[in-house]
Formats: C-alpha cells, structure tokens, sequence
C-alpha cells in the first residue's frame, strides 16, 4: 500500500450575528478548521485536522508535505514523521509547520488502526473505551448568564466546565462565584487566562481560585514565559494547566523541565499529531504530571485527543468546545457521544470515525488561499478585524 495523494480542505463557518460570542479577542465572528486526507492506492483514506493559518497550511501541504510523502508506504508513521519534520525543520520546528505535519501524523494512525484492524487507541496500549469530557464555554457574559449556562452543561451529563476569564479583576471573580454556586461543589470548575494576567494579579487571582476550588489555572501567562509560569507555581496551591499554545515535544520539554506545569495541554490538531501529543503525555507521566488536551477547532481533533488521552494512566480529560460550532456537531457521520461526561470511543478501526462529506461541502472554502475577513477566535483576517492592544483593569472603580 502506497501513498497515492495528501488532500488539505478549508472549511469556514459565519456565525449569525445573534450567535456571536464577545471574548478576550472582540466578538467572534467566524470559525474555521482545515481537514487533512491521506489517500492509498488501496482505496483507503486516513483522516485528521489542523488548526492553524489555513493558507499557508494548504501550501505547505501543496508544494512540499504530498510531494514528499507519494509513494511511500503510510504505515511507516515514525520515519514519515522525521522525513517532514526534516524537510520543513528550517522554517518550521514551532507553528503552521509542525501543526500542518501534525494533521498528516493523524491521518496516518488513522491509516494504521484501519489496516492493523485496531481503533488507534488499543493501537497505543490502551484498555479503555471511553474518555472523560468536559463542557467548553462560559465566556464574557454577564455572571447570571454563565450560571445558567453552566448548569446547562451539568444536565447534559457533564462533571466539568471551563470558563474564560481575564477581563477584569472585578468580573472575574464575579463570574466564578456565580458559577461555582450555581453548579456547587460537587462539579469541577476550570478557569482559562488566555495568557493575559501579570504576575501579581495571577497570584491574586491563584489564591482567589484556591478558596473556590478551582480545578485547574489555565495558560495565566504567554506560553514563552515560562519563569513567570514556574515562580507563580511555587506560590499557589492549585493546578497551573498550559500548553495549547505549545509545539512539538521540544516545547513541552522546556515547559516541564522549569517545573511551569501541573498539567500538560498538548493538542493534536496544532502541537504535531497523534505521535508527539503521545510524547509529551508520556513526557508527563515519568514526570508526575496530568495530561488534558486542549480542543478547539473540529470533531476530529477532538476524537484524535480523546484516543491519547483514554490511553494514557495519567490522561485526565479531552475539551468539547460548547460554542455552537458545525464543525464539532455536525462534521462527523456519527456525532460525538457524551454520556455521564466520558465521550464514547469506537471499537472500530483507526479513529473510528467518517467525515459528513455534504457538511464538507457546505463549509469548503473554493479557494483555500482566500480567506473571508472575520474573528475567528483565534485568528483574524482583514485589517479592520485585527485587535488593539488589550488593556487589562486590575481593579475597577
């Protein structure tokens, strides 16, 4: 069996704008995700996703990643791996590259599970079939409205929720009371910073988190500053969680080195694919440290994360975005199933899963190089949509 072609699909979606979400970026207007597919000459096809700059993903597979990898054998994951991560290594290590090489890696533990006729999470040694979840959400709303949403979530099944804080002092620990006494102490709670708190707020704000009994204290910090992350450890006593924003084992390895983590949060859609999320979360394990992937973009990445994770003695959860997005409710033939806050792997070969081809084409983007200007969470596209300079208040009067 040979490689015949790599296939890289730009799918975007606009929200309506009474579905608009307001966030530590602006209001969210739009989201998008990029689906990589490796075909065989054996008729079979390995699926995965990235999230990242989808152009210069669509090049990068375009011109260097297919050419590279037609004709050669796709059960060959790890010398396939090296041959990419060798040919972009001067302009990649960190980023779109070692992201876009990521989605190919998932396609090919797709590959692998279905011709060894394993689900990829047996494939790597695991026994459990199920993987728990929690509720992503709980954005800038007022504190009444994210107690009732977070509720929401505890009647769907779940056990957990995430919440994103990091626009006011004042706000924040508003917010995370609500919530807290809406769902009360039998439900956990996980706080998310965005990266915009500065060291002594983040220590304010730690201790604060310990009173309520918070979960984890997600990414206080840019992922570069890993002293602050390390120092601002030594000072609370709560979980500190990062690393979506993080690439390739070489990241996590600085990270876990400083002793910046309790929990490392690898995902595989961005930080290099099924084999290196693998990495950092055994990486995590010989140094005593959770694992919880991050999710934010597809079902697919969502699926991919959930199979490292249910394999993994120190894996902790997989995150479903909560954001009304297509692309984790509607992308999958068979939607993700959650019940009693563990998402339902498939005994099935690979991942287990197949992609709604007319969801695919009702979100394709005809021209991958073409972005539609919008926020996109994440990224923005359009001059008029990039962010000023966020300005944190401390303390509102």
């Amino acid at each position: 069996m040979k490689i015949e072609s790599v296939e890289t699909i730009n799918l975007v979606f606009e929200y309506p704008p009474d579905e608009r979400f307001r966030y530590g970026g602006g209001v969210c207007t739009h989201r998008l995700t990029t689906l990589i597919r490796v075909h065989t000459d054996s008729g079979l096809t390995g699926i995965g996703s990235i999230y990242t700059h989808p152009s210069l993903a669509y090049l990068i597979v375009r011109d260097q990643l297919a050419p590279l990898l037609q004709g050669e054998d796709p059960t060959e994951i790890e010398s396939l791996w090296e041959k990419m991560y060798g040919l972009t290594l001067w302009y990649g290590r960190k980023g779109v590259a070692m992201t876009t090489l990521g989605g190919i890696d998932t396609a090919l533990w797709d590959l692998r599970g279905k011709v060894e006729g394993k689900p990829v999470w047996q494939l790597l040694g695991g026994e459990r079939q199920t993987c728990p979840a929690y509720a992503s959400g709980l954005l800038w709303r007022d504190p009444e409205e994210l107690a009732k949403e977070a509720v929401g979530y505890i009647e769907q099944g779940y056990r957990r929720v995430k919440m994103r804080l990091a626009r006011s002092e004042a706000y924040d620990t508003g917010a995370v009371r609500a919530v807290r006494q809406a769902i009360g102490e039998n439900n956990d709670i996980m706080v998310d910073a965005s990266m915009r708190y500065e060291p002594e707020l983040a220590k304010r704000m730690g201790k604060f988190f310990e009173e309520q009994q918070i979960f984890w204290y997600e990414e206080p910090f840019a992922p570069d500053d890993i002293d602050a992350y390390a120092d601002l450890r030594q000072q609370i006593n709560i979980p500190i969680a990062g690393g979506e924003n993080e690439f390739g084992l070489q990241g996590f390895r600085e990270m876990i080195r400083a002793g910046a983590l309790d929990i490392a949060q690898p995902d595989a859609s961005r930080c290099g694919g099924i084999s290196e999320t693998w990495k950092v979360a055994r990486m995590a394990q010989q140094n005593g440290l959770g694992v919880a992937t991050h999710s934010w973009s597809d079902a697919v990445a969502i699926v991919a994360n959930a199979h490292v994770v249910s394999a993994m003695p120190n894996g902790i959860t997989v995150e479903i975005d909560q954001m009304t997005n297509p692309f984790v409710e509607e992308l999958l033939g068979e939607p993700l199933q959650i019940q009693s806050g563990q998402l339902q792997l498939s005994r099935a070969p690979g991942l287990g899963i197949e992609l709604d081809m007319s969801v695919v084409d009702r979100y394709r983007i005809s021209d991958p190089l073409n972005i539609p200007d919008g926020v996109y969470s994440d990224m923005m596209f359009g001059r008029e949509n990039f962010p000023e300079p966020f300005t944190y208040h401390e303390i509102d009067d």
